[in-house]
């Protein structure tokens, strides 16, 4: 039982170094990014939706959106 709790908790963890690619609106305005093209905190986008690297949108100063927490 505590190996599988275990490998629950590691797999929870290093859920998000699977997605490497991730979806911003590409505005000065733009705050979070998103790993899903679809997610409904992208429907308030104006602008282009972008494909960008996850530590490039990092980089840029944006944070994962609430919606995908």
């Amino acid at each position: 039982m505590k190996a599988i709790i275990t490998i629950l908790f590691l797999l929870t963890i290093n859920i998000n170094s699977f997605y490497s690619d991730v979806y911003i609106c590409d505005s000065k305005d733009a705050k979070k990014y998103h790993y899903s093209k679809t997610c409904r905190g992208l429907n308030a986008c104006k602008h282009k939706i972008v494909k960008k690297s996850k530590s490039n949108a990092q980089n840029l100063g944006l944070t994962l959106c609430g919606w995908e927490d």
